[in-house]
């Protein structure tokens, strides 16, 4: 089976600034990928790129079977799931949760006219279920939690049945209770069989859910590291993609990382 995304000397330029360069990326069906970097490593773009929403100045994307560029971008894009802050700012704050999450079977952001039949709601109120948000769906989105938010996004990422779920930054603004909740229901995500395959962009390996398999980590819009999580996570390659001295732990399937701290002599001088 093709993969469900292939980069290949994939290239972004604007103006004079190179986001990406040179990027080789190949994502199948059965795998869930993090993206690591530090801001301004080219994260974003990234996820623009594999998500459709815009094209490479060079190189080649091929997304589920189609290359951009070749293909009409608003029939693939239903067939991505995304989540990111950009479309969580283009949710209307008065806008009904149920409604929130059913939209997205028309492609759209605030309800409108469109009619839908009983499937799509119980698919609405299954997905909401869940992900621990089926009592919100009479609360209007302006006024949840911004964990709540992020579990009624993920909801509405997943109703079209996505052959292919991007999250940019899922548990940005999350504190640590709600950090926590998330990495858990995009655990028991990771570890479906039936799920599609998932992307998540993350500064922090602390939000790495157990069941995620590969990653892939950027530095100012380049390659460091990228394949199978537990051969290419080491201090080593963390180190070089954040630009300083790393120590990383791993521990009962989660990942945490702290800047290595240097050593004293007895006298106080850095050694």
């Amino acid at each position: 089976m093709d993969p469900v995304l292939q980069l290949a000397g994939v290239t972004v330029r604007r103006g004079g600034a190179v986001l990406l360069e040179d990027v080789d990326w190949t994502v199948e069906e059965d795998e869930r990928w993090v993206v690591l970097g530090p801001n301004g490593a080219g994260k974003t773009t990234l996820m623009q790129i594999a998500s459709a929403q815009v094209h490479p100045t060079e190189g080649v994307a091929g997304i589920l079977g189609e290359v951009l560029g070749t293909v009409d971008v608003f029939e693939l894009r239903p067939r991505i799931g995304l989540t990111s802050a950009a479309l969580a700012e283009r949710i209307p704050r008065h806008e009904k949760v149920s409604d929130v999450v059913v939209s997205a079977s028309y492609g759209v952001v605030g309800r409108w006219r469109e009619q839908y039949d009983e499937g799509d709601h119980e698919r609405a109120r299954a997905l909401m279920s869940e992900l621990g948000v089926g009592r919100l769906a009479d609360r209007t989105f302006g006024t949840l939690s911004e964990g709540e938010r992020k579990r009624v996004q993920i909801a509405r990422a997943l109703m079209t049945d996505p052959e292919l779920l991007m999250l940019d930054e899922p548990a940005a603004g999350l504190d640590l209770g709600g950090r926590e909740d998330l990495v858990s229901t995009l655990s028991v995500l990771a570890m479906d069989e039936a799920a599609p395959a998932v992307v998540l962009v993350s500064h922090h390996v602390e939000e790495i859910p157990p069941g995620f398999t590969h990653v892939l980590m950027l530095r100012e819009g380049r390659v460091t590291a990228i394949g199978p999580l537990e051969r290419v996570m080491t201090e080593a390659s963390l180190s070089e993609t954040f630009g300083m001295p790393l120590v990383l732990h791993h521990e009962a399937g989660r990942w945490s990382a702290r800047r290595r701290l240097r050593s004293r002599a007895r006298s106080g001088t850095p050694t």
